[in-house]
């Protein structure tokens, strides 16, 4: 795709050679053209670019699989077992304080009357 720029005339069948700025001429078509061309071809290697970034999925995250299910429900079924336990423990804790707190003031009630009958 290079201007070609007309040759001089002839001389008696002869033709002249090109002169230094002709020469020049010739290669400043040529010197732009090819810049025209490295244009074309970076605006096309940007867009091909941008279309394969389109194109291609999303990195999917690896599905990990379920493992030990039936364990995971063994371990859930024992650790509420040993936490309802916990809580039956804790409260015969809690009756067993309350009689003996019962107790403690039957027992000073009595010690009270008694020293005000004067026994």
């Amino acid at each position: 795709m290079t201007q070609q720029l007309p040759d001089r005339p002839t001389i008696v069948g002869q033709p002249v050679h090109p002169t230094g700025i002709e020469k020049a001429a010739r290669d400043a078509v040529d010197a732009a053209h090819n810049t025209d061309q490295l244009a074309l071809i970076a605006a096309l290697l940007k867009a091909q670019q941008l279309t394969q970034q389109a194109q291609q999925p999303a990195a999917q995250q690896p599905v990990q699989r379920q493992s030990g299910g039936a364990a995971k429900w063994v371990g859930i079924g024992v650790g509420g077992s040993v936490l309802l336990i916990c809580v039956a423990v804790s409260a015969v804790a809690v009756a067993i304080s309350a009689v003996a707190l019962t107790v403690c003031l039957l027992v000073l009630r009595s010690i009270w009357q008694d020293m005000r009958k004067g026994k």
